[in-house]
């Protein structure tokens, strides 16, 4: 029997954090199937994610740090037992990538895993000196330390390779066995347009506020809900706020008629890789999304999801998904096909097994 490859998986957040659940954890169960043995190790445990959408308590969130910090690099003691290190994002979230380059010295065969811009510098929702030793220059050194980057997408890949690294593009996974489709879209509907995700990026819906308030006054029976947004609120709309959960992400999929995914018209906005509207569109849900970036390549326009760029472009799109349920059911299904056949999670691990094997072939070619 072929001894089995063992990689260290080293994430960001803890599975409850989407990033890490979909660029590591979901593709476990089917990595192992494919002969890797799975070791993980998540930078923040639950508790210290939860606490990062805490305002204030900057002594906690500093002990946590600690801990983190602490926990990490206790697990990199033992690093040579591992065939490949898989780091979801950096070692370390500030700080220059010392570790990384101790490691590489000493031959460990390091893989660097992104899904976002991270050499365009963001607020930091954890605290403003999080913001402050946040590097982006980081994140190019690692593209050129590391033996292969792992991108979200070929916009981010292309970026890598122009920093020097060698980088290849692994398109985020959706897991159609845990996100059913939802009910059938009917006239009888309760119509319920939705934005699912985070603290972090509910701030994009100020940019179609406008278009929110003409849909309301034009179709009162509308209403809107936001899980997972915090304490963002837009006044004098009909908005329920939900917490995000596991479950109540699934929920809320089950009640959302239409979702939206608002983005920036900036460069920031081409490094995001589609992780919103490929959820809804999993779960039948219609997407309605900022044209750019790799949304243009995930959504056929009409078919599968509508692309916006223009207050006009979202009022005439919601319009129409409301009052046409045949349309959101069209839409929905097609969708729904489309992640079915292009992002299944065993489709997207053994694209990642080969790429292991193919970055361990070139390593002992180079020896």
């Amino acid at each position: 029997m072929p001894t089995p490859l063992k990689v260290l998986f080293l994430t960001r957040y803890p599975y409850e954090g989407a990033s890490s659940r979909y660029r590591v954890f979901q593709y476990l169960p089917h990595l192992e199937r494919l002969g890797v043995a799975c070791t993980v190790q998540s930078f923040m445990d639950s508790q210290m994610y939860e606490l990062s959408f805490t305002p204030g308590r900057t002594p906690a969130k500093f002990a946590a740090t600690l801990k983190a910090v602490f926990s990490r690099i206790w697990t990199l003691r033992n690093f040579r037992q591992y065939d490949i290190i898989y780091m979801q994002r950096e070692l370390l979230p500030f700080g220059p990538p010392v570790l990384e380059r101790l490691m590489k010295a000493s031959g460990a065969c390091l893989m660097f895993d992104y899904d976002d811009a991270l050499f365009i510098k963001k607020p930091s929702r954890y605290s403003r000196l999080a913001t402050l030793m946040r590097s982006p220059q980081k994140a190019l050194k690692l593209f050129r330390l590391c033996d292969c980057v792992i991108a979200g997408n070929d916009w981010l890949r292309d970026k890598a390779i122009d920093a020097g690294g060698v980088a290849v593009t692994v398109d985020v996974a959706e897991d159609t066995d845990r996100i059913r489709m939802r009910p059938s879209h009917t006239s009888s509907d309760e119509i319920v347009i939705g934005w699912l995700g985070s603290n972090s990026t509910v701030k994009y819906l100020r940019l179609i506020e406008p278009v929110l308030r003409k849909i309301s006054e034009r179709y009162p029976h509308v209403r809107f809900e936001i899980v997972g947004g915090g304490e963002f609120d837009l006044p004098g709309l009909p908005v329920t706020h939900t917490n995000w959960s596991l479950d109540g992400e699934l929920e809320a999929l089950n009640r959302f008629s239409i979702g939206l995914m608002p983005l920036p018209l900036e460069e920031w906005s081409r490094g995001k890789s589609g992780g919103k509207a490929r959820t809804y569109m999993a779960a039948g849900v219609p997407a309605v999304c900022t044209g750019i970036g790799y949304n243009l390549e995930l959504i056929k326009h009409g078919e599968t999801g509508f692309l916006c760029t223009v207050h006009s472009d979202w009022e005439r799109a919601l319009s129409e998904l409301i009052e046409d349920p045949g349309l959101r059911q069209r839409v929905a299904e097609s969708a729904r096909r489309e992640v079915e056949e292009r992002f299944s999670p065993t489709k997207q691990a053994t694209a990642l097994r080969d790429v292991f094997d193919q970055v361990l072939a070139t390593r002992e070619g180079g020896q």
